[in-house]
């Protein structure tokens, strides 16, 4: 008894509640039908025109029939006078002092609260029909007047009754705003309604009079006198009818050996909601009756999971009906604003709102489903192609729905992807067909997948061919779809596992062969002066051929792969004029980056025989100095700057980090020992990443959307060689350890080089290569790049005077060893100096200053007391006599600067 009483409770206090909407929504159209007809009237008076009465219209005519016959033709038309200044500033001043216009939640409450005031005893009637109609059954419970068949029949005659009263009101007085009998049809046969519906819950919950069946079939029949009744009445009784149609499954209980059928059941009372629409053009019996029909399909595949393969073609139909039936025909017509374009003053047309939220609520459920088994899985993903084919294909009489295609796109990927991860029943089966019994069939499961994508990609070609504005986003699209596709089942199913990679990496030569006949079709259409289309498919040709490679080549052999299809990109932008090859280009260098420096990486390089290593850095290197030579015509023309950027830094990049490993086998090949933690293996790696981070730096200068992520990549890569410069310098260095430390060659020729004239000189070359960097970021690179230079002197001279074995500081240093310091200061000073001149850097001579003066300084304050006899007599006199000369030096300098000065001003 509660549970019945909580039903009718809410079917009744739902009642009250959307009449009032349905009345209020309603309740101004004829007080503005009338303003328009009195301003109508007043403009006709003001320019001298009859003004039509009501008995010059023909019976049932509105003012849109009367007012063509009466408009005077253009030329007979009377000049409209120009309103005067004062008029005009008053009219103005008018408008700014108007409130604004409230949104249509607060009108909506406005008129809400006046109705009220006015009509509220309509719905204190409604509500107390609908009461008297339950509470008679409930009566005649607790008192046993009646048996329980004369109960429910008092229940249905009385519903019955009201509806009657309802239906004679409207047909004799009639339901109109003007009438006195306004809104009472409408009170009576809702109350029936609900009386109805409690009638019929009662003859099964309460009495058991009837079975589950009979009392479906009851709903069933309620349900469609509300729905013809709302069709006469208003939105409220189809609103009714289509909630007790859907409730009704649930309410009557029982059970079911096939419940499949309630699917079909749903599908049809949904349908009926959407037909009441599409005529009487109430959106929200719409809304209501898809939100109930997916809500009524969850609870049902919840409470029966054998019926995921009916749920599938359930919400599937629902998706298709939520499209086509508002469109009054099997291809839709939908146009204006697309989902993307959503805006506060654009706003998409209703029915494609409404198919949106229907395609992406089954789009979410068909991924959820696929998880139910390898036949659900099937069923969800041929659902999924087909929407996203026929919306493809729809979208060519109705605009508005190609972005909403992505979301059935959108799902394949993701229950293909999911699926994969989870390692599902149809994944495991696959794999494990081929490991477990090599005699079994081939299994086809990646194979239909891949073949799924082609035709979507296909018929994305397609409806690029159709034009409109949103063609090179079909072909973009069609070209992504398919290798898309299959880059997902790569990376989550492992195909190759189950079928071996080169029947796999067929696949994918497959695309790039459909890849590349599109792109042939495409030329032919657009011609050479729109290649945006046929470039798509060059690049996903590309891509797929890469990808196959990938498959069945070797870490060295797939490095110089890559390397080729960047250079075959750079030639197909040459030969056809094709600027989008640039894309690919800059992917192949990322790609190219990746793998020389991460995956494999450089300790692979160095592990590997000198062949592959010199196989895959010098394709590399290669590659980007032949496309620099490829571009160099467009560079000539003005174009592919940023291009011919990423392939030049890369060149510098690639081909200082395949030099630098040279070095590095050389060296470990002499000295045959781990040197991977040596100090010159730190100064190596730290010229890797300092390359690296200077290739980023001089990218910098293009692509500002991309900017922050290379000065990011720049950082990571310059802290990296930082961190192993200070390996090398500190705990690995010569002069301050002994592990790793003794130093490998003859004077000047040895591994101090490596270790810290090779950062210096990197560090030097891009303060002189790139111009585009902060002048703040250049004088500490430049300062970094001279303080290693002075390491590199400094441990050269003690390994040259000490030897391997007696680098460390602690052991003192001898008389020839501090005069050599000397001597170096001043002539790296005069070096400067002379630098300057040639340069006529003002900064430089200044910097030569300062190692003159730290010459000096190292004379009086070490020179002095350190060395004896004629050396010390030497020290100053070659001090005194390079100062004599230096000084000289710098006036002549500073003369030629000023007079050059006035030549370049």
């Amino acid at each position: 008894m509660e549970g019945l009483l909580v039903v009718i409770g809410g079917i009744v206090l739902a009642i009250p509640v959307v009449l009032i909407y349905l009345l209020i929504s309603h309740s101004g159209v004829k007080s503005r039908l009338e303003d328009v007809e009195k301003e109508l009237a007043l403009l006709r008076r003001t320019r001298g025109l009859p003004v039509p009465s009501e008995t010059d219209a023909p019976a049932g005519a509105t003012i849109a029939d009367v007012a063509p016959q009466v408009r005077p033709e253009p030329s007979e038309r009377p000049k409209r006078p120009e309103p005067p200044a004062a008029a005009v500033i008053a009219a103005r001043q008018a408008a700014a002092a108007k409130p604004p216009t409230p949104s249509r939640a607060t009108e909506w409450v406005q008129r809400l609260s006046a109705w009220l005031a006015d009509n509220w005893f309509y719905a204190v009637s409604a509500l107390s029909l609908a009461l008297a109609g339950l509470f008679l059954v409930q009566y005649g419970v607790e008192n046993g007047l009646l048996p329980p068949a004369a109960r429910v029949a008092a229940a249905l005659v009385f519903g019955a009754v009201l509806i009657g009263a309802g239906e004679y009101i409207r047909r004799r007085f009639g339901d109109g705003e003007d009438t006195s009998t306004a809104y009472l049809p409408s009170v009576f046969s809702g109350a029936g309604i609900v009386s109805l519906f409690g009638g019929v819950l009662s003859a099964r919950l309460l009495y058991d009079l009837i079975g589950p069946e009979t009392a479906l079939v009851g709903m069933m029949l309620v349900a469609l006198v509300a729905l013809v009744l709302g069709w006469f009445y208003g939105p409220l009784l189809a609103a009714v009818g289509v909630i007790g149609a859907f409730a009704a499954p649930f309410v009557v209980g029982g059970s079911s050996d096939d419940p499949t059928i309630f699917y079909g059941y749903f599908a049809i009372i949904a349908a009926l909601g959407l037909g009441i629409d599409t005529l009487k053009r109430w959106a929200w019996v719409s809304v209501l009756s898809l939100v109930l029909a997916y809500v009524a399909g969850w609870l049902l595949v919840a409470g029966a999971d054998h019926t995921i393969a009916a749920f599938v073609a359930y919400v599937f139909a629902l998706a298709l009906m939520a499209l086509l039936i508002p469109a009054r025909s099997v291809m839709p017509d939908h146009s204006g604003v697309l989902i993307h374009q959503l805006r506060k003053d654009a706003r998409p047309i209703f029915p494609t709102l409404l198919s949106v939220g229907a395609l992406g609520v089954t789009v979410v459920s068909l991924v959820m489903t696929a998880h139910g088994g390898v036949a659900e899985f099937w069923l969800s993903i041929l659902a999924l192609a087909l929407l996203a084919g026929a919306w493809t294909c729809w979208s060519v009489p109705a605009p508005a729905l190609q972005d909403q295609t992505l979301l059935p796109l959108a799902g394949l990927g993701a229950a293909v992807a999911l699926i994969g991860l989870d390692h599902a029943e149809v994944v495991s089966d696959y794999l494990n067909t081929y490991v477990d019994a090599p005699e079994a069939k081939f299994p086809w499961a990646v194979s239909v997948l891949v073949a799924i994508g082609a035709v979507l990609s296909l018929l994305a070609a397609w409806r690029s061919m159709r034009g409109g504005a949103f063609a090179p986003l079909w072909a973009a699209a069609a070209a992504v779809i398919a290798p898309g596709l299959a880059v997902l089942i790569e990376v989550t199913w492992r195909p190759a596992l189950a079928i071996g990679a080169y029947p796999w990496a067929l696949h994918a030569a497959a695309l790039a062969l459909m890849m590349g006949v599109m792109a042939e079709r495409f030329a032919r259409v657009d011609g050479p002066e729109h290649r945006l289309r046929t470039a798509f498919f060059v690049l996903s040709a590309l891509s797929c051929i890469t990808f196959a490679l990938v498959l069945i080549l070797s870490l060295a052999a797939l490095t110089a792969a890559i390397a080729v299809t960047v250079v075959v990109a750079a030639w197909l932008d040459r030969r056809f004029d094709l600027p989008q090859m640039g894309w690919f280009v800059a992917a192949g260098v990322a790609t190219l980056g990746y793998r020389l420096v991460v995956d494999p990486g450089l300790i692979w390089a160095i592990d590997v025989t000198l062949p592959e290593m010199l196989l895959a850095h010098g394709s590399a290197f290669a590659a980007m100095v032949a496309g620099l030579w490829l571009l160099r015509p467009r560079v000539e023309q003005g174009r592919r700057d940023e291009a011919v950027l990423i392939l030049d830094s890369a060149a510098w990049s690639f081909g200082g980090i395949l030099l630098t490993l040279l070095v590095y086998r050389a060296i470990a090949s002499v000295l045959d020992e781990d040197s991977v933690g040596s100090h010159w293996a730190m100064g190596l790696f730290a010229s890797i990443w300092f390359g690296l981070a200077l290739a980023q730096a001089q990218r910098m200068a293009r692509r500002p959307v991309l900017r922050w992520v290379r000065a990011g990549l720049a950082t990571v890569f310059a802290l990296t060689g930082l961190g192993a410069l200070a390996l090398g310098a500190i705990l690995l260095s010569p002069l301050l350890s002994s592990w790793f430390a003794d130093v490998a060659g003859p004077p000047v020729v040895n591994t101090l080089a490596p270790a810290y004239l090779a950062p210096a000189l990197v560090l030097a070359l891009g303060v002189w290569r790139i111009d585009t960097l902060p002048r703040l970021l250049r004088l500490a690179m430049a300062g970094l790049a001279g303080a290693l230079g002075v390491l590199w002197l400094f441990c050269v001279i003690r390994h040259f005077w000490q030897g391997p074995d007696a680098m460390e500081l602690d052991r003192g240093m001898g008389q020839g060893e501090l005069y050599t310091y000397t001597v170096a200061l001043l002539l790296a000073g005069a070096a400067l100096f002379y630098q300057s001149m040639a340069a006529n850097s003002a900064l430089m001579r200044r910097a030569g200053l300062v190692v003159i003066g730290l010459a000096v300084a190292k004379v009086f304050l070490i020179d002095i007391s350190g060395l004896g006899g004629l050396v010390r007599v030497f020290s100053l006199l070659v001090l005194g006599l390079s100062l004599a000369g230096l000084a000289w030096l710098n006036r002549w300098a500073q003369g030629k600067t000023v007079a050059r000065a006035p030549e370049g001003g």
